[in-house]
């Protein structure tokens, strides 16, 4: 096992406290980026009885972990509810069971890890989004997939974020084609570097089976703003329709009124799990 994998197993640092079923805090330590971050992995109901211990489930990487599970580490005191909403639909039998794994960021490294293109705004002129992919496929996942059932196979890996963090998702889906099935892009930066992110989408061809979009008319608190926020979006969507995406493929949602925010990303995330892991 690796260095990186070493830390915890995956029955230590079980919180319940602030969450909806059973949350498994992992420390991880970062070769690539030489840091540490929590992991932490959300398991769905049944995980633990012994009448599941055969069975593997897809697993859904989500960045800034630290928002998703808890108002108190989130941000802004919002968390997206992802435990609250993925046990309920899992017990309605909308979605199979899945496991989540929140991947905090790190702190004040968080611009750089996010951002694979220098930057003038923010002011990054040494970005470190180039190693994400790396991370993520070569760190992080193998942890997951030797502490815990993960199910094998690119349909099995979905992937996703908001703002930063969907960027970098966007990112690592067409830097690792083939990897993830299945990517949540949550009021994506996509204006970062220029518009980059957008030129080297309109030449991608091999496109995750499933893609949620999801983005406000008010993100950026200025109409003009705004409106090219929102034109961004719809300009990667054009980009996926060109490459072969249809209304089962590909779901975009303009978000009357909503902002860039946690609430609104948990207000839109039961949704896209419906439409990401639904049949």
């Amino acid at each position: 096992m690796e260095e990186s994998s070493q830390l915890n197993l995956p029955n230590e640092g079980v919180a319940t406290t602030g969450a909806t079923g059973e949350l498994r805090l992992h420390e991880f330590i970062s070769r690539i980026f030489r840091n540490k971050r929590m992991l932490r992995v959300w398991v769905p109901p049944g995980y633990g009885l012994a009448e599941n211990t055969g069975r593997r489930y897809p697993v859904f990487y989500l960045n800034d972990g630290q928002n998703l599970f808890d108002p108190a580490t989130s941000f802004t005191h919002i968390d997206w509810q992802v435990d609250e909403a993925a046990d309920r639909l899992i017990r309605d039998g909308a979605i199979p069971p899945i496991i989540c794994v929140g991947i905090d960021n790190s702190g004040v490294e968080r611009l750089k890890e996010y951002l694979p293109y220098r930057s003038l705004n923010p002011m990054i002129l040494r970005p470190l989004g180039l190693k994400y992919p790396q991370f993520l496929i070569d760190e992080v996942m193998p942890f997951i997939n030797q502490n815990y059932r993960a199910a094998q196979g690119s349909e099995n890996h979905a992937l996703g974020g908001s703002s930063l963090g969907g960027l970098i998702s966007l990112y690592v889906t067409i830097a690792s084609p083939g990897v993830f099935g299945r990517v949540l892009l949550e009021s994506p930066s996509l204006w970062v570097g220029n518009r980059q992110i957008l030129r080297e989408a309109r030449s991608l061809r091999r496109w995750p089976e499933k893609i949620y979009l999801g983005v406000g008319t008010r993100e950026a608190g200025r109409p003009d703003k705004d409106r090219q926020t929102v034109e961004n979006v719809r300009e990667l969507e054009r980009s996926l329709r060109r490459a072969g995406l249809d209304d089962h493929r590909l779901r975009l949602l303009v978000d009357e009124g909503a902002t860039h925010s946690e609430s609104a990303w948990a207000a839109r995330f039961p949704e896209a799990l419906r439409f990401l892991f639904g049949s």
